[in-house]
């Protein structure tokens, strides 16, 4: 495994490797982004990682100088998973001038997540770019438990007409149902154990969905007054198409949950697919 640190080392370094799969992150490592790079493993002869905290996509009052960063533990799990190339650049290194030209999104950067973190998909996809022409990968590995960045890429890379697969991975979970994430690091041990009621709250939404209930209204209110009932502060819970994000109308057959709230100072995001 290579840990490299400067872009005309990485470039110089995959004129080896053309045929890549890559994947981003912002380090602190868990089971669910080595699931990602399992996945890469079986797609391409060289894996690529990413381990950069992305200072344009976190909010003026977001957790970026707390997030954690963890360098030598996960290049340990890389290496034991086989990752060829690590690339681990310094702020300097992504952005040696003011980032002044970025990518614009359609307007779903704005419903959702973007409705309470304004310009954070700005940030993410303006350096997933800048990653893709750094990397230039054949195939890019998402995980679906950002869900809405999932959907912000894919129509980037097709609108854009980029030469990268945006690959979707399943949500990894705890076994209490717990969406892995490397924010659950802040939890105490009192809000860990409350924590997977965000994943019971879609899955009863899901479940309502099911059951041929499609006043959809009526059963977010329900969901995120369950959610507040126990001592969290939700942002919303939300009944969408799959496909867009949009609201459903009567013939969509593929949704998505959606849910974010507050845990003590911990912000948790969730989703279940459901097709009717």
């Amino acid at each position: 495994m290579e840990v490299i640190t400067s872009v005309r080392d990485l470039r110089e370094r995959l004129q080896r490797a053309p045929d890549n799969v890559f994947v981003p992150t912002m380090g602190n490592l868990h089971a669910g982004h080595i699931q990602l790079m399992r996945l890469a493993k079986r797609r391409a002869a060289c894996t690529v990682v990413s381990i950069f905290v992305n200072r344009i996509q976190f909010g003026p009052k977001e957790d970026f100088e707390r997030y954690p960063r963890t360098l030598q533990a996960d290049a340990e799990m890389m290496r034991e998973v086989g990752v060829d190339v690590v690339f681990a650049p310094t702020e300097t290194e992504i952005y040696p001038e003011s980032q002044t030209f970025v990518v614009e999104p359609s307007d779903l950067q704005h419903i959702l997540e973007g409705a309470f973190r304004p310009g954070h998909f700005r940030g993410v996809a303006t350096v997933v770019l800048k990653l893709f022409n750094m990397v230039s990968p054949r195939t890019a590995i998402f995980g679906k438990k950002d869900y809405q960045q999932y959907v912000v890429l894919r129509d980037m890379v097709k609108q854009l007409a980029l030469p990268v697969e945006i690959m979707p991975a399943e949500t990894v979970r705890a076994e209490d149902g717990l969406a892995l994430s490397s924010r659950n690091a802040y939890l105490s041990a009192v809000e860990r154990a409350e924590a997977p009621r965000l994943f019971q709250a879609l899955w009863a939404v899901k479940a309502e969905l099911l059951a041929g209930k499609l006043d959809f209204q009526r059963i977010e209110l329900q969901a995120m007054a369950t959610l507040a009932a126990n001592g969290w502060r939700p942002d919303y819970v939300s009944v969408r198409r799959q496909a867009d994000l949009q609201p459903p109308g009567a013939d969509d057959r593929d949704l998505v949950v959606l849910g974010a709230a507050m845990l003590g100072r911990t912000r948790l995001i969730d989703n279940v697919e459901v097709s009717l």
